[in-house]
């Protein structure tokens, strides 16, 4: 497919980012777009993992707090209704209640798996802003026996945010290999090393396990003969 062609699928806007920062070579554009594609890819399988690892690690760890597996429905009109979160728009009400609309919608019993299963990325790293680390006594920290002393909420909220932020670049097909004009995947890497620590610091056997399916590293590299 030439240039012309992409162009008229992709789009013009999309690509020229593209182009640009290819000093206008359109064979290097088409290179360049392929790579950014082949690393977001490289990141599906662990960044798969990792969020399953997450969700189930602190949603252990605050199920040890409230003393009830069935957290997640249960304390909708408790923990989740408590006046501090007000000012935050009662986030985590609100994501537990589309979860189960949605669930009573496609005609499935509501359930705390379901419910679980049904929660953003996004559910599981709010347990690390201030409020609601502070209404569960920063239990969510404990999901981490493995990290180093020094790593508290706010060293783990910014990793969490860190890696959230890139995985929605990916989910929702934007660019990752940029900073600024320049081609640049330096927080490609930056990202990998936060999951690299975050599993870590859950068990060290985590990343090892995940390194099957680690090929990252060799699909940024692909940049260097552009």
């Amino acid at each position: 497919m030439n240039y012309a062609q992409l162009e008229s699928y992709i789009s013009q806007p999309r690509l020229n980012r593209f182009l640009r920062a290819c000093g206008y070579s359109k064979t290097k554009t088409q290179k360049l777009y392929k790579i950014n594609l082949r690393v977001s890819q490289s990141f599906y399988p662990i960044m798969n993992l990792f969020e399953i690892f997450i969700r189930n690690a602190i949603y252990n760890q605050i199920s040890s707090y409230f003393n009830d597996q069935e957290w997640i429905i249960n304390q909708k009109p408790i923990f989740m209704s408590n006046p501090r979160l007000t000012s935050s728009g009662s986030y985590m009400l609100k994501q537990v209640r589309k979860a189960e609309s949605d669930i009573l919608r496609r005609g499935n019993p509501i359930s705390s798996s379901r419910v679980i299963a049904e929660q953003t990325f996004g559910f599981w790293t709010a347990f690390f802003d201030n409020k609601h680390f502070g209404l569960v006594a920063g239990s969510p920290l404990l999901a981490f026996p493995y990290k180093p002393a020094s790593v508290n909420r706010g060293v783990m909220h910014a990793k969490l945010e860190r890696i959230r932020e890139f995985r929605n670049k990916i989910y929702h097909n934007e660019p990752i290999c940029f900073s600024g004009v320049n081609i640049d995947f330096t927080k490609a890497i930056t990202v990998l090393n936060d999951i690299h620590d975050s599993m870590e610091w859950l068990n060290p056997q985590l990343k090892d396990y995940t390194e099957y399916f680690n090929n990252i590293q060799s699909k940024i590299n692909l940049a260097a003969n552009l």
